[in-house]
């Protein structure tokens, strides 16, 4: 397959082309012409006036503004106007320097938390919050004792004052951006943290940094003229603004001037810069919004590799997943929103797990894919995939493989994709990385994983960015993008949640197509109790953090057994449903981790519930047919129109009609879903 030229197609205008059109603005405008002009000034100042403004004629001592001295002359008779044009360069460029500095400190202490461990990104985020509690002004002073008295010293200090500002911003924008599903598909692809740095996080916060540069230029400007007006800044025979205006203070009510010159200069040049940055703000949009977290988990002393029995290392097992747990420290004890999970899903086999929001469905597929916060620790006695033990082992080897092999579809297709980039590149980061293909290469099989899933021509879309792409095809290109290695496990966490009806069936289908054509597992996250029962050969069905039944998904709406599945499947309307009568709904809410009821954590929303429910927790229990279940009152029949009775003429009790606080466990779809636990 040949590789399209880029020449071809015209790349989609980048949000940076909105820079050109501030210039368009009167605001703008004027901003932009009195900033070149200050610094088009600094730059042929000192060579054309130099000379000329260190000329010190002794018959000229102290006069006043006249049209030979249109500022006057200071105690040399030299002349203040020229004196000043030529202090532009030295002064907007110390400003400018100290700027730099701030910018560089500022973005490697905002940018730790990506780059370094969670325990050094915590001390770094202390001494940053410390420091902005300080005023600038009184932090450079400080900072200019450290370094000394002298331009150098006065430059550090303004850029060390200005830092923790700029760090502050930085670590906003960032937090922002690594929460976002793209950032989490590189660590699933084995990006490194330098690479998810430069490649993914700080081009999209780039214009904001830039904005706030700009602007901050201004104010160091203003600082460092105040630390040469107080003899902290410029030194010996040099001068700023800031040393001019110190040295006609003195004689301000007999020769005004001599102060006043070097002070408009500093307003006009400081104001320049910000009324830009201000502008910029106001076109573009100041929204922005070490190791990569890792799997959190702790080894257990002493453990040695389990050896696996001939059934366990079978190649037909995918993801072997036994007793899994994610704690959280808390500070009442440890939170344990998932708890002893397992589950087996094999090559070819469509598994979903439903459950209300906050069961930990979401939670337990990013603790088997490593991409939990470092202070959630997971563990369990068994966790496989393709036969590798993900709980020991070397974490680039993990990530080489589940880059690879393990392809993750996220619910919200407006952040699946990192929008400061092309489609095509994106999708051929993955076979450059773990393929070893060159870039010709990786580019052609890209074009080539967007057909396979139906995105129209797809050598021109390769070269277009995500915003170009409707929701349906950036969720198709999403799934291409888990395809572009060998996928052996498909994971779609809510893939449907912002699409509409017709995209929602092309989307199931693609995917329920993709895992029979390759043979790929599939485990599918939804409130939508329906569509798993559709498309997926077993349900998981998940609440307060474990999973309280397991059935085949064609006995979903009959043969379910826990009384939670049961009234999940009678939330769900179908075309037997009475318009006339309000859905059935569970009273109550899903309890709070940390806050688990004695007993099974469903029994205080269970009409069936009894003294044994309230006392003790029901283990997870498997009958001769393979199904499982954790219910005390599993095989009582439910009430004539209760909430667990699944059948057509369900009648839900009338005090649901008046709590506007329940709510639909299933989340129908007509309902807003995709909160994460």
């Amino acid at each position: 397959m040949n590789t399209p030229a880029p020449a071809r197609t015209r790349p989609a205008p980048r949000r940076g082309g909105g820079w050109l059109a501030v210039l368009r603005t009167p605001v703008g405008a004027a901003a932009g012409l009195l900033l070149g002009a200050v610094l088009v000034l600094a730059v042929i100042a000192p060579p054309l006036w130099h000379d000329q403004a260190a000329t010190i004629n002794t018959g000229d001592l102290l006069k006043g503004a006249s049209s030979a001295h249109w500022a006057g002359t200071d105690n040399l008779g030299r002349d203040l106007f020229l004196r000043v044009l030529v202090a532009t360069r030295l002064s907007v460029g110390l400003a400018l320097l100290a700027m730099l500095i701030a910018v560089v400190a500022g973005l490697l202490l905002g940018t730790a938390a990506v780059v370094v461990g969670r325990r050094a990104a915590r001390l770094i985020a202390a001494v940053v919050d410390i420091a902005v509690a300080f005023p600038g002004l009184l932090l450079a002073l400080f900072f200019a004792v450290i370094f000394g008295v002298g331009t150098t010293g006065a430059v550090l200090a303004i850029g060390c004052a200005t830092a923790p500002g700029f760090a502050r911003l930085t670590q906003t924008l960032v937090a922002g951006v690594v929460a976002r599903d793209y950032v989490a598909a590189a660590r699933i692809a084995g990006v490194g943290r330098i690479r998810l740095l430069t490649r993914h996080v700080l081009p999209n916060i780039a214009e904001p940094l830039v904005v706030n540069a700009t602007i901050g230029a201004g104010s160091a400007l203003l600082s460092f003229a105040a630390l040469s007006f107080l003899g902290l800044g410029v030194q010996g025979a040099s001068y700023d603004w800031g040393r001019l205006l110190g040295d006609g203070l003195d004689g301000i009510y007999v020769h005004p001037a001599a102060a006043l010159a070097p002070g408009v200069a500093v307003i006009v040049a400081g104001l320049a810069f910000n009324l830009f940055g201000e502008a910029v703000a106001k076109r573009i949009g100041l929204t922005g919004t070490g190791q990569p977290p890792s799997r959190g988990r702790a080894a257990r002393p002493g453990a040695a590799p389990t050896a696996r029995t001939s059934a366990e290392a079978s190649t037909d097992v995918v993801l072997d997943v036994r007793d899994l747990t994610v704690t959280l420290t808390g500070p009442d004890g440890p939170v344990r929103p998932v708890r002893g999970v397992g589950f087996r899903l094999l090559r070819g086999e469509a598994v979903g797990i439903v459950g209300e929001s906050g069961s930990g469905k979401s939670m337990t597929v990013l603790a088997v894919a490593g991409l939990l916060d470092e202070r959630l620790q997971v563990d369990a006695d068994r966790l496989t995939f393709l036969g590798t033990d993900l709980l020991s082992g070397s974490p680039r080897d993990h990530a080489r493989l589940l880059g690879s092999s393990f392809a993750m579809v996220f619910q919200d297709p407006m952040t699946s994709f990192n929008p400061a980039l092309r489609v095509g590149s994106q999708l051929a980061e993955v076979s450059r990385r773990h393929g070893g293909l060159n870039r010709r290469d990786a580019a052609a099989r890209a074009v080539d994983r967007l057909r396979a899933v139906r995105i129209p021509a797809a050598e021109r879309r390769a070269y277009q960015y995500p915003h170009e792409f409707s929701g349906g095809m950036r969720q198709r290109a999403m799934i291409g993008m888990g395809m572009m290695g060998s996928p052996a496990l498909i994971v779609a966490d809510e893939p449907t949640t912002a699409l509409d009806v017709t995209v929602q069936r092309q989307v199931l289908r693609l995917i329920d197509s993709v895992r029979r054509s390759a043979a790929v597992a599939t485990l599918l996250i939804s409130h939508d109790v329906t569509v798993v029962g559709q498309v997926c050969d077993r349900v998981l069905v998940m609440y307060a953090g474990r999973i309280v039944e397991e059935l085949p998904a064609s006995e979903l709406a009959t043969k379910a057994r826990h009384p939670y599945t049961r009234a999940l499947v009678a939330a769900v309307p179908d075309m037997r449903s009475d318009p006339h009568r309000p859905l059935p709904v569970i009273p109550g809410r899903l309890p709070d981790p940390s806050e688990l009821p004695v007993g099974c954590a469903f029994a205080p929303r269970c009409s069936l519930a009894d003294d044994r429910c309230h006392r003790h927790e029901p283990p997870l229990e498997t009958d001769t047919d393979g199904r499982r279940v954790a219910c005390w009152q599993a095989d009582a029949e439910p009430r004539r129109g209760s909430d667990f009775d699944s059948r057509a003429d369900v009648t839900p009790p009338s005090a649901h009609k008046t709590d506007a606080r329940t709510h639909s466990a299933a989340d129908a779809p007509a309902a807003p879903t995709g909160e994460r636990p």
